[in-house]
């Protein structure tokens, strides 16, 4: 039987903190930002897709490293789909009639929210194996 080692309440406040104020200072940016509706929408989806594709990622790196079956072809698409999320942020605010500063803003909210979301679903497996759960085998 695998001991799961619980993660610490510092550790699991910090990464709930980073994910709502990364994701927070993304929405609130694009609420204020003086762009179309549309611009707004495709920036709002790249948040969104790039949450789902980084939780996705993670748990398939963690359960293949569990020894629990992952597709190749579902792991191959969780890479794509998180590389296609950064290449068309990128190519979006690279594009965009925005200050310098505007963009660094987007860019950096995103990626803490992308590092803090793998950090928030890898304690929630964790707290769920160490409550029981989930079975240690799978999570």
């Amino acid at each position: 039987m695998t001991t799961v080692q619980r993660p610490t309440a510092a550790f699991v406040g910090a990464s709930w903190s980073a994910l709502f104020i990364g994701a927070i200072a993304f929405l609130i940016g694009l609420w204020n930002a003086q762009m179309a509706l549309n611009e707004k929408g495709y920036y709002l989806t790249l948040l969104l897709y790039g949450l789902f594709a980084a939780v996705s990622l993670q748990k398939s790196v963690r359960d293949r490293s569990e020894g629990i079956a992952v597709t190749g072809m579902y792991f191959m698409l969780c890479w794509i789909s998180l590389c296609a999320v950064i290449l068309l942020l990128t190519v979006g605010l690279w594009n965009a009639a925005l200050q310098p500063s505007e963009k660094g803003f987007y860019a950096m909210s995103f990626v803490l929210s992308l590092f803090a979301v793998v950090a928030v679903q890898k304690n929630v497996r964790d707290l769920g194996k160490g409550a029981g759960m989930l079975p240690a085998e799978q999570g």
